[in-house]
């Protein structure tokens, strides 16, 4: 049984309820999202080959630091970078290290920003340099997936619709949703109730109600979904070895549908490539 409960009544845990915001809420978790978005806007001048991933999660760190923001990831459960780098077979939770990217990667960049107490919880994919069809065709699905997920995000629906929505899509394209990793509910805590899966039936789950806060971030994968996280205890691997993409927004259910708080303010939300 799911219960829901006023944010502004809610200890500072994941209790297992679902917590319902409020206007101000909404507006802290807007600015927090659009200053993650900015990041994002920004490392696509950034991205390129030759360039490490270390350095963008340096750029990250900086960023954040100039506009007094806290990445959510750094010192987070052990993890010791400001950003996650996931280049192509890696799932999620790719480590930045010392490597430089190539022509023809493809790496989702993933920040959150804590701003005022608010976690704005973004990723994206970038190209490296000319991509092959198929890892355009992927970055493409991925997107269109994620936005088909938060077309079905309104007051009424359940989470199951949002799943079932992603998973039917991706899959009439021949690709596979990642079953391993889902989104969750954000605000002022990083991961909250309740879990977005990315696949499902309509009509089951969790009902949206008007308030709630979550992200939807769905995972794909050309080949099989099956995946396996490395001996870091983060880096999460396709285990066919084949190339996977994502893309994540934070939203939150008002009254007639949703609002989207990490919109890109350049426009640059769309899969970005490096010439």
């Amino acid at each position: 049984m799911v219960t829901y409960i006023d944010a502004a009544e809610a200890p500072l845990k994941n209790t297992g309820q679902v917590r319902l915001y409020g206007p101000d809420d909404f507006a802290g978790m807007q600015a927090a999202g659009q200053l993650t978005a900015q990041c994002l806007d920004d490392l696509t001048d950034l991205v390129k080959p030759g360039v490490t991933t270390q350095e963008i999660d340096d750029y990250v760190y900086e960023f954040g630091m100039k506009h007094d923001a806290i990445p959510a990831t750094l010192n987070y459960r052990g993890y010791t970078k400001s950003s996650c780098t996931s280049i192509n077979h890696v799932v999620c939770h790719g480590i930045p290290n010392n490597k430089p990217l190539r022509e023809g990667d493809i790496v989702n960049i993933d920040v959150t920003y804590i701003l005022d107490g608010w976690h704005g919880d973004s990723s994206r994919m970038y190209g490296v340099g000319k991509l092959k069809r198929a890892s355009e065709r992927l970055i493409d699905v991925t997107y269109e997936s994620l936005m088909r997920g938060i077309e079905a995000a309104i007051p009424g629906n359940t989470t199951g619709d949002i799943g079932a929505a992603i998973q039917t899509y991706v899959e009439a394209e021949r690709c596979s949703v990642v079953r391993d990793f889902c989104g969750h509910g954000v605000g002022q805590l990083f991961h909250d109730t309740p879990n977005i899966l990315h696949y499902g039936r309509p009509g089951e789950g969790v009902e949206l109600k008007p308030g709630m806060i979550f992200t939807i971030e769905p995972m794909v994968n050309l080949g099989r979904p099956h995946v396996k996280v490395l001996s870091d205890g983060w880096t999460a691997v396709t285990r066919d070895r084949s190339l996977s993409a994502q893309f994540e927004h934070s939203i939150g259910i008002t009254p007639d549908g949703c609002q989207i708080f990490t919109t890109s303010p350049q426009g640059r939300d769309k899969p970005a490539t490096s010439s």
